[in-house]
């Protein structure tokens, strides 16, 4: 069953100067942000970086110190009614009762809204017609996640937020999952998705933030953002222990833009890799250096968070 399609237009979501702390801690310290329409948005950053709490204050979840929000024209102090009947939510874990079938858990749901997809065509939508009948107990992770999509998706809302939709499952699972949210592209839903995982994000995303410490640090699209890295490659290796090397020593060779190390590991943004490969054996042969692991791989974003972090995505 297609999902209907939604005209592009006006910002779905402002936020202005929005702040929240727990404690001594700033969780959201003075965000800006504005999402359009039809645009599928990703929020990226590590544990502890804001995002979730960013997202929870979007859904109406939990209250800001200061600042404001506004959903698809409304905010939640003036017309909290009017938008629980317009976004559609997936935390990033949904526990249903276990004993309850799909059809009847999609059906509780249903009854939430004034206006919805009838029970057939969110099984559908979340290719689960063949657990219909099902207990949810029984479904596995990836079937369970596709249920909370499409609880998520029943109320036939224009906003949807997708936190963490995909992590724990496995490949296959996760990229089902991708289907289904490259299915509402299509239809020109807005779709705020966070995410752990950078595949995720360049396949999904017409724009993405980088967020940490409370702060957006980085935006623009997939392709922007990993541009500014600064190179099309990135060359990363490790030396053997003993005294480091000068990072001088890369410094003017064509081709080589940047050059960072972190925990010892050495990396290179390139843009010329077939010019730059052999002086950079060539340097290490020079210097006497003893290579222990050496790799390549086209410029990500996780080497944009490193770039403006110093640190990857993943760490904890």
């Amino acid at each position: 069953m297609p999902i209907a399609e939604r005209p592009a237009g006006s910002p779905a979501l402002t936020i202005s100067g929005l702040h929240k702390s727990f404690a001594e801690v700033n969780a959201v310290d003075g965000l800006d942000l504005q999402v359009f329409r039809g645009e599928c948005f990703g929020l990226l950053g590590p544990n502890g970086a804001g995002k979730t709490t960013t997202i929870e204050i979007c859904e109406g979840l939990t209250a800001p110190d200061s600042g404001s929000i506004t959903l698809l024209g409304y905010n939640w102090r003036d017309h909290s009614r009017e938008l629980r009947q317009r976004i559609g939510i997936q935390l990033q874990e949904t526990q249903f009762p276990e004993k309850v079938t799909v059809e009847e858990t999609i059906s509780l749901f249903r009854s939430f809204f004034h206006k919805s997809l009838s029970v057939d065509q969110s099984i559908s939508i979340a290719q689960l017609q063949e657990k219909r009948k099902a207990r949810v107990g029984t479904l596995s992770g990836g079937q369970k996640q596709r249920l909370a999509m499409a609880c998520a998706l029943v109320g036939d809302p224009d906003l949807v937020f997708l936190d963490e939709p995909t992590t724990g499952l496995d490949p296959q699972a996760r990229r089902n999952l991708w289907d289904l949210v490259e299915e509402l592209k299509v239809a020109g839903r807005t779709i705020i998705l966070t995410t752990h995982y950078m595949e995720e994000a360049e396949r999904l995303c017409d724009r993405v933030a980088v967020m940490d410490h409370g702060h957006i640090i980085a935006i623009g699209t997939p392709r922007e953002l990993i541009a500014s890295v600064g190179g099309e490659q990135i060359v990363e290796f490790a030396l053997h222990e003993g005294p480091a090397p000068d990072p001088s020593i890369f410094e003017g060779v064509p081709g080589i833009q940047s050059h960072r190390v972190q925990a010892g590991q050495h990396q290179l943004s390139v843009s010329e890799l077939h010019t730059a490969m052999p002086r950079i054996f060539s340097l290490i042969e020079e210097h006497r250096l003893e290579l222990v692991e050496f790799r390549t791989h086209s410029a990500t974003l996780e080497d944009v968070f490193v770039a403006l972090t110093g640190r990857r995505l993943r760490d904890e």
